[in-house]
């Protein structure tokens, strides 16, 4: 049975009305308008208020929900009110799918909030569709991106963590728990160091940001700016460092690099694929990450039906989570479930 209410029930999108986009994340709110053409017509963020912590400068659950809606409401007025197709979000996980009761591991003041019944009631009438944020930014590129053309692209996101969406024969897979393409716990380095999620040399363990720059640090880079940073700009400093030919710098991308090339090479060999698409902050090292990443792939994926796939930076950039939500709408048939129809 559906768990869309009557008043929810799929029906034509109309070509004229823009879909409302969200992308949550732990560093940022941010919304768009987007029209049926993938195009962003408006656009707004917010840092997103963290930890939890009131008096950390952080705002709780409810605080959090609040800064939301005042985003929408300044993004959906300051374009004149419009009628909107939907409302489509990607959120960091995990989540609850299709309910989306969501517990981002990067917003503490959220767990457990239950996210799509919330802009249901203030979005009455509308489908509401939320998947996560990875999983939107592969939906975006294959619709609109770097995958635009083919049937079956993996996508990617390489920044402080690592995580993918997987179309196969056009259509988004979601697996049993809407967590199919988590790429980000494929394991390239069975000896290699500690994942959050409890295992042990998963590629998001090897290769995020902020896993990167701990190896470097252990390895004797230091910042020039010894001063407090957040692992993105730590991450940005070392791929700078990198390019200025810093042999510890260059051996972290090379690192990263390789493990990103050996789960891609898994991947391909187990789903047949057309083009990988990566995207992320981690993905803007260009050559000296795609150069090793390269070089391992071609190591690995020796049947010559995997030779064929294309790896390519993601074409969209920083919009590919806001087109991806809003294609959930558009796009339905090919990237919604039936049995998350809503």
């Amino acid at each position: 049975m559906s768990d869309t209410p009557p008043s929810e029930q799929p029906g034509p999108v109309l070509a004229a009305d823009p879909v409302l986009a969200v992308d949550i994340g732990g560093t940022k709110l941010a919304a768009a308008l987007v029209e049926p053409g993938g195009r962003v017509v408006a656009h707004d963020r917010v840092a997103t208020p963290n930890p939890a912590e009131p008096d950390a400068g952080g705002l709780d659950a409810e605080g959090l929900w609040r800064t939301l809606e005042a985003l929408l409401d300044k993004l959906v007025a300051g374009a004149g009110d419009p009628p909107l197709a939907g409302v489509g979000v990607g959120c960091g996980g995990p989540m609850t799918w299709p309910a989306a009761e969501v517990s981002p591991l990067n917003i503490p003041a959220w767990r457990g909030f239950p996210l799509r019944a919330r802009l249901r009631d203030r979005y009455p009438g509308l489908p509401v569709r939320i998947h996560n944020d990875a999983i939107c930014v592969a939906v975006g590129e294959h619709w609109r991106g770097a995958g635009r053309g083919h049937d079956n692209v993996l996508g990617m996101v390489v920044s402080t963590g690592v995580g993918g969406g997987l179309i196969l024969g056009g259509r988004l897979i979601n697996g049993a728990s809407g967590n199919a393409g988590h790429i980000g716990h494929v394991v390239v380095d069975p000896g290699g160091p500690p994942c959050a999620c409890g295992g042990r040399g998963c590629l998001e363990a090897v290769a995020r940001g902020p896993g990167l720059v701990a190896w470097a640090r252990e390895q004797g880079w230091r910042r020039a700016d010894p001063g407090p940073v957040d692992g993105i700009t730590a991450g940005a400093e070392l791929a700078a460092d990198a390019r200025r030919g810093h042999p510890v710098a260059s051996a972290a991308m090379r690192r990263a690099g390789r493990a990103i090339g050996i789960a891609i090479a898994s991947a391909t060999h187990l789903c047949d694929l057309d083009v990988a698409a990566i995207g992320g902050g981690l993905s803007q090292a260009g050559s000296l990450l795609f150069d090793p990443l390269e070089e391992a792939f071609r190591t690995h994926a020796r049947m010559e039906f995997a030779r064929h796939v294309r790896i390519v930076p993601a074409a969209l950039g920083q919009t590919a989570g806001l087109v991806g939500a809003a294609a959930l709408v558009f796009a339905q048939d090919r990237y919604w479930s039936d049995r998350a129809a809503g």
